[in-house]
């Protein structure tokens, strides 16, 4: 049913503007019917921040930014589903367009400026859905005009924490003005320990809930060393690397629509965020989890993550040029891997090549 929705689908939403595009997508996966996904080989299944994820390919937030199909995501593979980025009162983003394909490259650049519906409607729907299986995180970030940044990620780590498989603190995106700067140390160590403090004041009446923080692959190794000083200092349970990057790579084809300003996505990603899940990893020193993000297109592409670090690795803008049957395909050359070499997990490989890989020139 996926590779017929694939070919139906694809050629289709070429056809339109890539935010219409990705309006129609969500409008269809709301149609699909309510088929049970195929049970995932179990040497798949990934133990990571007190979670048991039955496969490690999961959806990346910025797709289903409003929670609204996050269980049929799950019904086509994905192992586990980031909603949002959502802020507490609605935002629509920045003015249209701010979406493009760099079809040449097989890349997005994106300007959305974190449109949501709003933490009051988000609830309602993941509350919907609170008793049916599989992990979803919920993504947090910043209204746009927020007085105290701050409060707005406390404010959502004590509405969502009935709800939310596990949280993201997203401090890495390129399109909120002065959000980045979140980042630095001293902001950074005052963010998470009042994050780190909301969660554990509800974690009596909500349980247990995840905090893991998402971070820029345009850090500076000098910024990253800070970076994860503080997570290790104030305990967060996993790092996510990494969002969309400022660069823009000389080998881009599309190099008039690569001027577009925001947060280049896809395949030209690959290279520097998977330095980065390397350079991270050695630094984590194996305290807590990594999940790996940008540019994964294939299962090659998900085992070089995971090799440079990550438990996880999660997609998008890959399904845009290679569709949802990615999805299958990745697990199965996992799967095929982990058959061939005689290993019984991922966890057997993962950051097998983070020390030669932080050895090599960098990524440019």
């Amino acid at each position: 049913m996926i590779r017929a929705f694939d070919a139906f689908s694809l050629p289709l939403l070429r056809w339109f503007d890539a935010e219409d595009a990705h309006r129609l997508a969500i409008s269809g996966l709301k149609l699909l019917p309510p088929l049970r996904p195929r049970p995932d080989d179990p040497k798949l299944a990934v133990r990571a921040f007190g979670l048991n994820f039955p496969n490690p390919v999961g959806m990346a937030a910025g797709f289903d930014k409003s929670g609204e199909v996050p269980d049929a995501l799950l019904r086509l593979g994905f192992g586990f589903v980031e909603v949002g980025s959502v802020t507490p009162r609605p935002q629509s983003g920045n003015p249209r367009p701010r979406l493009f394909r760099l079809e040449r490259d097989e890349a997005v650049i994106n300007r959305m400026g974190f449109n949501n519906d709003g933490a009051d409607l988000v609830l309602r729907r993941l509350a919907a859905r609170a008793r049916l299986p599989g992990i979803v995180g919920v993504n947090v970030g910043a209204n746009r005009d927020s007085a105290d940044r701050t409060a707005d990620y406390v404010k959502l780590i004590e509405t969502f924490a009935p709800v939310a498989s596990y949280f993201t603190v997203n401090v890495s995106s390129p399109n909120t003005p002065g959000l980045r700067d979140l980042q630095h140390a001293a902001a950074l160590d005052d963010l998470l320990a009042k994050v780190i403090d909301a969660r554990e004041q509800v974690r009596t009446k909500a349980g247990d809930s995840p905090v893991l923080l998402k971070i820029a692959p345009d850090l500076s190794l000098a910024e990253l060393d800070d970076v994860v000083q503080v997570a290790r200092s104030r305990r967060v349970d996993g790092m996510i690397v990494a969002n969309t990057t400022l660069a823009r790579p000389a080998t881009l084809r599309e190099q008039t629509r690569a001027k577009e300003q925001g947060g280049l996505s896809g395949r030209p990603l690959f290279r520097l965020s998977t330095r980065m899940v390397a350079e991270t990893y050695v630094r984590v020193e194996g305290a807590f989890p990594l999940i790996g993000v940008g540019g994964i297109d294939s299962g090659g592409a998900a085992l070089t993550k995971i090799r440079a670090g990550a438990s996880l690795v999660q997609l998008y803008s890959s399904l845009v040029y290679k569709g949802l049957g990615l999805v299958d395909d990745i697990k199965r050359d996992l799967a095929s891997t982990l058959l061939r070499t005689g290993r019984d997990s991922l966890s057997e490989i993962v950051g097998a090549d983070a020390a030669s890989i932080t050895a090599e020139d960098w990524p440019v």
